[in-house]
Order: C-alpha cells, then sequence, then structure tokens
C-alpha cells in the first residue's frame, strides 16, 4: 500500500535523521558505507535538497558536476545524469578522476537549442560532453507538456517543426564529437510521431532517453512504448507511477520504485535485449501528483486523432491499477519535504538492488 505523506508524523529529530540519511559526510560513510546499486541518479531528483542547501548556505549548489557526483556515490547510486555545461580543463580533470577513482559513469543533460544564434553554446556543451566522456546526453525537444503548453493543434505542430529544423542542424555536431543525442519522450509526442523524427535522423548518434513512465499521460500502453522505443534507446529514466482517477481524467505520481503500477522487470529485461550495456538512471521527482485532464475537452486540442479505444484501454488501467493513497508535498515545510525526497530515493535504491539486480 502507498503511504500518504500526509499521514506521516515527523518531530524535529526525525526530520533531522532523515535530511542526514542520505547526506553524510565521509566520516559516516566510512563507518556504515551505504551498499551501492548500479543505478544512476538523474539530477531532478535532487531538487528539494539543492533548494534546502542553498537556504542554508546561497554558497552551496549541489548541482554543480562534481558535487553532484559524489553525492550519487554518498547516496548508493553508481553514476549520475546531469547538467555538465562547458567545463574548464581543471573540472574535466576533476570529474574524470573521481569517475575512474570510484569506479562510477556519467551522462550529460543539454538544453535543445531553439535557434541558430544557440547551436555555438550546444556545441561547446556538446565538446565537454565528449571531453569527460560522457557518452549521452539527454534533451527533449519541447520542454513542457503537450496538452498543457499548447492551445490549439496549429502551435503544437509549429513547435514540432521548429525542432525537426533544429535536429537537423545538430545532428553534424553530434556525430562529430561521437556523443549520442538521447532525445526524451517527454509528454510531447506520442509514439507513431516519435518514431518517425527518430527514423528520419537517420544518425547511430540520435536516439531516446526512454522515460518509463511518461507516455502514460499521452494515453499509451506502457509496455507498447518500451517495445516501441527499445530499439533506439541510448539511455533509460527508471521510474515507477502511482495512479489514481480524477472527475477529468487521472493522476500520475512519481512513487518509489516497486510501490507503483508498472512491471519493471519486464521493462529492463526488454530495454536490455536492446542495448545490453545501457545505463539506466533513477528519477523521482518528490513532489504532488500530475493531472492528466483526458476527460475535458483542452486535452483534445492537441490531440484530436487519439483514438477512442486508447483512451478507454488508459482507464480501464487506471481503474485496474488505482492506488489507495498518493503522495502529497507541496503543503509540508521544507525541512520535511526533504526528509521525503532523502526516503524515496533510499527506498528505491533499496528496492533496485534487492529485487531488480542493480
Amino acid at each position: 500500500m502507498l503511504t500518504s505523506i500526509n499521514e506521516i508524523s515527523f518531530t524535529r529529530r526525525q526530520s533531522l535523521v532523515g535530511l542526514l540519511a542520505l547526506g553524510c559526510s565521509a566520516v559516516c560513510s566510512a563507518k556504515q558505507p551505504i551498499p551501492r546499486s548500479s543505478l544512476g541518479l538523474l539530477i531532478y531528483a535532487r531538487s528539494i535538497r539543492r533548494r534546502w542547501q542553498q537556504q542554508h548556505d546561497s554558497r552551496q549548489d549541489l548541482f554543480e558536476p562534481l558535487t553532484f557526483l559524489r553525492h550519487c556515490r554518498e547516496v548508493g547510486a553508481s553514476g549520475m545524469q546531469a547538467t555538465l555545461g562547458v567545463l574548464t580543463p581543471e573540472q574535466m580533470k576533476a570529474l574524470r578522476n573521481e569517475v575512474e577513482e570510484h569506479a562510477m559513469f556519467l551522462e550529460g543533460i543539454v538544453n535543445f537549442p531553439k535557434t541558430e544564434r544557440d547551436l555555438d553554446r550546444f556545441e561547446a556543451e556538446i565538446r565537454s560532453a565528449a571531453a569527460v566522456k560522457a557518452p549521452v546526453v539527454r534533451t527533449v525537444l519541447i520542454p513542457g507538456r503537450r496538452y498543457e503548453q499548447f492551445k490549439t493543434l496549429k502551435e503544437y505542430r509549429e513547435a514540432v517543426k521548429q525542432a525537426q529544423i533544429m535536429l537537423e542542424r545538430v545532428r553534424p555536431i553530434v556525430e562529430k564529437h561521437r556523443v549520442g543525442l538521447a532525445i526524451e519522450n517527454h509528454k510531447d509526442q506520442r509514439l507513431e510521431e516519435r518514431l518517425e523524427l527518430l527514423k528520419s535522423a537517420k544518425s547511430e548518434y540520435v536516439g531516446v532517453c526512454v522515460d518509463t513512465g511518461n507516455n502514460l499521460a499521452l494515453l499509451e500502453d506502457p509496455y507498447d512504448t518500451i517495445e516501441a522505443l527499445a530499439p533506439f534507446a541510448l539511455t533509460v529514466h527508471l521510474k515507477d507511477q502511482a495512479l489514481q482517477g480524477t472527475d477529468d481524467g487521472f493522476l500520475l505520481g512519481d512513487i518509489p520504485l516497486g510501490q507503483g503500477c508498472l512491471d519493471l522487470p519486464r521493462i529492463i529485461k526488454r530495454l536490455r535485449q536492446a542495448r545490453a550495456n545501457i545505463r539506466f538512471h533513477l528519477e523521482i521527482i518528490t513532489r504532488d501528483p500530475l493531472r492528466v485532464p483526458c476527460l475535458a475537452d483542452a486535452y483534445w486540442e492537441t490531440l484530436p486523432e487519439v483514438p477512442a479505444r486508447d483512451l478507454a484501454r488508459m482507464m480501464r488501467f487506471v481503474r485496474q491499477h488505482r492506488a489507495n493513497e498518493l503522495q502529497y508535498v507541496s503543503s509540508l515545510s521544507l525541512e520535511k519535504q526533504v526528509a521525503r525526497e532523502d526516503a524515496n530515493i533510499a527506498a528505491s535504491l533499496n528496492f533496485a538492488r534487492e529485487k531488480l539486480n542493480f
């Protein structure tokens, strides 16, 4: 059974213990080392801790690449997917030393260029990724959720057209530097649309960052999604999902691995069949569940051609996998939010090691 965040009672002492549980010092780690999972950790999973730290010391930035890589090791992950930016030679050397000394791995995150003027910035970041031997960088073509960001189908199609033009511009860049560009299925394109785009790219360096839960929001079967994207997979955001029906659709929430509706062993097996050495990164964003208003008129403005059977199948899937509780954190103090984020990550990494052979 899922646990409602509102039912958890934190004393001040318990909160502090939670805050320190995954961010302990090197001395603490030496006394009681945290068993390591072979999963990487996605930077977005630690947004609350970063905000909490900066409130206490504005000079700290958990998302600085070397700092975050060390944090991943401290909490029991074996690598990271993080924003690298444009690195200095000193930063590159420090990152590579950390990776080699502790047998870790790293992948980058880059913002997809919106205009020709942004290509120089993009290439500089790809050059840095190549220098630290990051084989893959993750990106998204359209940052927002399709059914929230666009009011009309015309707006959506114009955004896709511009993204396709820019993809033609960036393809030679990633091929030159031999860095894979992993485009996430980011609640933007449905499968047929994304497959058409990938096939048109015609490059081994353009593929997918497979998010195991996102296409639920576009009314697509999660296992059909994996089957279709697996041949193009360059990296993976591994997540589990909790579902609950609403009057206008359903709620979709990140939940610790093993506590949601997804058959994770099935998903992992298929992705490894397609690419044996693919890296998996834990993505669990500690936040209130997202609303997918698929029974409201506005949702269909950019999705007019979705078959009715897909809607029926998804609503049946939601009923069959209904979560008794969902996690809500926005009303909690920041201290309690970061404690919950710590607990979600610890539970997921433990499950990955013990049940998923990571």
